[in-house]
């Protein structure tokens, strides 16, 4: 059942209720998604509901800042669904089943899945296949990424099962590879084989190779004819028994075998009543230009290049998504259990569930996702976390699927199912990264949009205009037209900005290092602040109890033993750790009754059948409470030596909260909890410095002696300190003033902050399904020491995404005077142009061998 909070402000006869938003919709990809906007507009027309919005984690909107007892509600780990109600209509029993009803009916009837094919072809086969996809009944949105070789549809169950979106995918050409369902939805099963070309089933390694390169074999077999008429036509034509035709009929079948793929998507996109202004038709027009003239050879030549060119284009990206690929291949297809009777015995990976044992031995790659329950070992976490070093791994420590097991043998309590484990999360957040298009991609494309029909305006212009007042003649214009044509297309273009996003990606993923899309890969490159929370970022997240100050007449173990009963149900570190300090002392902790947790503040429980009140000053200052003098330098002597403190007081059931006490001796102490900053951190943040961040903030919801401690420890900039998750979010919006700014937390107190800020950064991916889910960038080890590799690795894919626009379009605008000026001819253009597209991708590719200096 989902988790809700019902909030009983009643403004003009109206509450509110909110959902947790992944639990109404199991298969969205974030907030964001249309699967929401769906469900809010199914919602909003049910009787008795009215306005319906998203909340994200610890927002709290007007009018929901309390619960029914007045508390404030505390933050959610997840988006929530926010409904406002009529109470007089319906009941808060029926709105909660009316939404789980409706997020059923959403999830039932829309689905969404990741297909990759296999396609090459000029770039503008993405937009096409954009075109096709959406056209197809029942899709009601798609995302290609052409240089990725993988789509992102999502279509309607009602009008389309899986079966029938891939008989679909094969009547809009899809030619599908393995399949990479995401979270959504089951992809479509792979077809048996591919749909295009001529089957050499019995052919052998032949026909393996040709169905693995076939573009590569039509242009290498246009190569050899064009090759062939040309040697015939200089140096056997004239001969005796050898007719002229010979050259010209060996140009025609290098014609047809290099211009296959471009006139087959012309004939397609003509089949269902579309014409295209794109990169297909200005090579085919070039090259007809080219043999109308009389240029055979140079038209051929065209059509051969441009073949090759793509052939070899595909080839070199598949080196990026080869590296993508390869996180599929880390976890192993078997695994090895543990029967109860002691026997072992080699099964499936997806066979295992959770509860196995699975027996791990040196060397192996650990199949699972787990908890060491015997034997000791490192573990090299490198392929998931990017460490460096192998871990040490004892019982009660947890695994990740992928991970290289050392010299010691291990056996792992399974906690995740295939599907579930981090590895398999990682995967399908990197597929559908691959969709998300980067802004100088878009740019591009709009700028694609516009430039090709302006390039056949300027064509038929250079073809009209000069003849007629006399500058060349027909043929020399209609000559360098079709050359203009060549010169003008824009491949390198077109391919730049999503071979770097896919490199970039592949590179960052291979490094422990999660980027959820092209946008942030970019964006990353201009950050300018970077704010990173204290608790489990800055510092190891496990406190320690430090002093303990009881007051007159209290011992220690009285004051440790009651603030540990009313914290051992609280899940905050500063709670746990008071536990473990009484543990670690042997004290025996009363039965706890009703807990009650005040965000920020502190918590109050009974214990004992006596009311106690364990938390900062600010909780007790908030309920007028009077607080001695002898307790406030208590407190003050801790918090100026760095400790965060928690004052106890202790008050029998019938005295009324904040209500006059009988003595001082309801006050039991003040107790100092430290947590000491990460090994390294102070280093890290110096080669953040180096990588291009100008400004370092640390936010705490600790006091300001804390914050300034830790903060002069490590060196940041700045201490924000005493910040509720509400002051966080208003603390991004105020260092927006100074640049655009990146947040780094553990990705769930944190979500509001991470939400709001330019680049979201969760901690710790590797261990939280939230981790992954909420931030923008998840850094899959829990240190901070990735950073400074993504700030490097996101400058350099800028400083590349940059370079190829400027390579692409310069070639452009030099390649065009040349030809318009009769400089370049056919032949120059297309080596030219296709050289160029060849020398973006290679510098894209850089970003795979991409080391931090």
């Amino acid at each position: 059942m989902p988790r809700d909070h019902l909030n009983a402000a009643e403004g003009g006869g109206e509450q509110m209720t909110r959902l947790d938003l992944p639990l109404l919709l199991p298969e969205i990809l974030d907030d964001r998604d249309r699967c929401v906007a769906r469900l809010t507009a199914l919602l909003e027309r049910r009787d008795g509901i009215g306005r319906v919005h998203v909340v994200l984690p610890g927002e709290l909107p007007p009018g929901e800042a309390v619960d029914g007892d007045g508390a404030r509600v505390l933050p959610a780990i997840g988006p929530q669904l926010c409904l406002h109600y009529d109470p007089h209509r319906v009941t808060l029993g029926q709105v909660r089943t009316v939404a789980r009803l409706a997020g059923a009916e959403v999830s039932d009837q829309f689905a969404h899945a990741i297909v990759p094919f296999r396609e090459v072809a000029t770039e503008d086969e993405g937009s096409r296949m954009e075109e096709r996809l959406i056209a197809i009944p029942g899709v009601t949105a798609a995302a290609v990424n052409f240089a990725g070789q993988v789509a992102r549809i999502e279509y309607d169950r009602r009008l389309l099962d899986a079966p029938r979106l891939e008989r679909e995918l094969r009547a809009a050409g899809v030619v599908r590879a393995t399949p990479a369902p995401t979270p959504a939805a089951p992809a479509p099963a792979a077809p048996a084989a591919p749909t295009r070309g001529p089957s050499l089933a019995g052919l052998g390694a032949l026909g393996g190779w040709y169905a693995a390169h076939r573009e590569l074999a039509w242009s290498l077999g246009s190569g050899m004819l064009l090759g062939m008429g040309w040697i015939i036509e200089r140096f056997v034509v004239g001969r005796p028994g050898l007719h002229a035709g010979v050259p010209l009929v060996l140009y025609a079948a290098a014609y047809v075998l290099g211009s296959r793929d471009n006139v087959g998507h012309f004939l397609h996109d003509l089949r269902r009543g579309r014409f295209r202004f794109d990169i297909d038709l200005l090579m085919v027009v070039a090259a007809v230009g080219a043999a109308v003239l009389g240029q055979w050879e140079e038209g051929a030549l065209l059509l051969f290049l441009f073949s090759l060119g793509h052939a070899l284009e595909h080839y070199a990206l598949g080196k990026a998504r080869g590296a993508i690929a390869a996180l599929a291949e880390l976890a192993p297809q078997v695994a090895r259990i543990r029967r109860p009777d002691g026997t072992e015995a080699a099964i499936p990976i997806d066979q295992v569930v959770p509860g196995d044992q699975v027996v791990v031995r040196p060397a192996d790659r650990i199949p699972v996702d787990g908890q060491v329950v015997e034997g000791r070992s490192g573990v090299n976490q490198a392929p998931i976390t990017g460490e460096s070093a192998p871990v040490d791994k004892v019982p009660g420590d947890t695994v990740f699927a992928g991970s290289v097991n050392g010299e010691g043998s291990l056996v792992v309590s399974v906690r995740a199912a295939v599907g579930d484990r981090t590895l398999d999360r990682v995967i399908r957040l990197v597929a559908e990264a691959q969709t998300q298009k980067a802004p100088t991609q878009q740019f591009t494309e709009r700028f694609e949009r516009l430039f090709v029909p302006a390039v056949l305006v300027a064509d038929l212009l250079l073809i009209l205009v000069p003849p007629l007042l006399g500058l060349w003649t027909w043929s020399e214009g209609f000559y360098r037209a079709m050359a203009l044509l060549v010169a003008a297309s824009p491949c390198a273009l077109a391919l730049g900005t999503p071979a770097a996003v896919l490199a970039g990606i592949a590179q960052a993923a291979r490094n422990g290092v999660l980027i959820k899309g092209g946008a942030h890969l970019e964006t990353m490159g201009t950050i300018s602040v970077l704010a990173l929370d204290k608790t489990g970022t800055i510092t190891s997240g496990e406190p320690v109890v430090t002093d303990l100050q009881p007051t007159a007449g209290t011992e220690e173990a009285l004051l440790l033993t009651v603030a540990a009963a009313a914290e051992q149900r609280s899940q905050h570190p500063l709670a746990r750790a008071i536990v473990r300090a009484a543990t670690a002392r042997g004290l025996a902790l009363p039965s706890t009754g009703d807990l009650e947790a005040v965000t920020g503040r502190g918590v109050r429980a009974v214990v004992g059948g006596d009311r106690v009140e364990v938390g900062r000053l600010l909780m007790f200052e908030d309920a007028n409470v009077t607080i001695p003098l002898s307790l406030r330098d208590s407190v003050a002597g801790l918090e100026a030596a760095g400790r965060s403190t928690m004052a106890v007081r202790r008050l029998p059931r019938e005295s009324a909260p904040g209500g006059p006490e009988a003595s001082p001796a309801g006050w039991l102490g003040v107790i100092g909890v430290a947590d000491e900053p990460r090994a390294g951190v102070r280093e890290t943040l110096q080669r953040l410095r180096t990588a291009g961040i100008r400004r370092l903030v640390m936010l705490t919801g600790d006091n300001h002696g804390v914050g300034e401690s830790v903060g002069r420890a490590v060196g940041v900039d700045e201490v924000r300190a005493g910040l509720l998750p509400e002051d966080k979010v208003a603390a991004i919006r105020d260092l927006a003033a100074h640049g655009r700014v990146a947040m780094v937390g553990d990705g769930v107190n944190d979500a509001p902050a991470l939400a709001h800020a330019t680049v979201g950064i969760a901690m710790g991916g590797a261990g939280t399904a939230a981790a992954l889910e909420t931030a923008d960038v998840a850094l899959m080890g829990d240190a901070l020491d990735r950073l400074p590799f993504l700030i490097g690795l996101s400058h350099r894919a800028r400083a590349i995404i940059r370079q190829n626009l400027y390579i692409s379009l310069g070639v452009i605008a030099l390649l065009g005077i040349a030809t318009v000026w009769g400089a370049a001819g056919i032949a120059t253009a297309v080596v030219v142009h296709e050289g160029s597209t060849l020398v973006v991708i290679g510098n894209a590719l850089r970003l795979l061998r991409y080391r931090e200096s």
